[in-house]
């Protein structure tokens, strides 16, 4: 019997690596942790901007008509996802990275020293080079919302949880004691590191893909399904 895998991440993103997933013969499900709300946010002049931050696709799918002001400007995009949705935007995609935002900010083009992030409420904080001022505004929220049956059934059992963000992994944790759930025979698998170490420990095992990216973290998934067995 193949180990579960848990998706958790919201919508739309819960749908699209669950897709994914099934197409990797994995036996996934999705539960939705959260649900992604936009946030009332005031834009800041076209002119005081030189470039864009941008964390998730969730700030271009909820950030409202007033990205409108942007289109055109170079726009710095934590993976390709967020980069295909910069583009669709009418954003000029300045790089995509692979190792966060942090990174994609130290190697920033110099003439790009005054930078928007559009970012949610909850959000990696960001060492500024010197020289570099970011300007910061929240246009969305993750709302945690209650864990069905179905999810606390699964997490009962052996299984695999796919961690897209560290809000998932604390509230996966926070779940699993409200309900008294053993996550001694619960694998996880995380976007990235910082991620993994929302998730405290007691967990069959904690991993973390190689870049932050479905493709990445679903190859981990696959290899991590085929060493677990079951009721171990």
């Amino acid at each position: 019997m193949a180990l579960p895998v848990l998706v958790l991440r919201p919508e739309p993103g819960a749908s699209a690596t669950l897709a994914l997933a099934r197409d990797k013969g994995l036996d996934a499900s999705a539960f939705p942790l959260f649900e992604v709300r936009p946030l009332a946010w005031e834009p800041v002049a076209r002119t005081e901007v030189d470039a864009l931050l941008l964390g998730s696709a969730n700030a271009l799918r909820h950030g409202g008509s007033q990205l409108e002001a942007y289109c055109g400007l170079p726009a710095y995009c934590v993976g390709e996802t967020t980069a295909r949705a910069a583009a669709q935007a009418g954003l000029h995609v300045a790089a995509a990275g692979r190792g966060g935002l942090q990174a994609l900010l130290d190697a920033r083009r110099a003439e790009h020293h005054r930078l928007l992030r559009l970012a949610g409420r909850e959000r990696t904080v960001l060492n500024a080079p010197e020289g570099v001022a970011i300007v910061t505004r929240e246009v969305y929220a993750s709302e945690p919302l209650p864990p069905p049956g179905p999810l606390l059934r699964a997490l009962g059992r052996p299984a695999l949880a796919l961690l897209h963000s560290g809000e998932a992994a604390a509230r996966l944790l926070q779940i699993c004691a409200g309900h008294r759930i053993d996550r001694s025979r619960i694998h996880l698998v995380a976007i990235g590191p910082r991620v993994a170490a929302r998730a405290g420990d007691g967990w069959a095992s904690v991993r973390s893909a190689a870049h932050p990216e479905d493709s990445a973290l679903l190859a981990l998934t696959v290899q991590m399904c085929q060493e677990a067995r079951p009721g171990q």
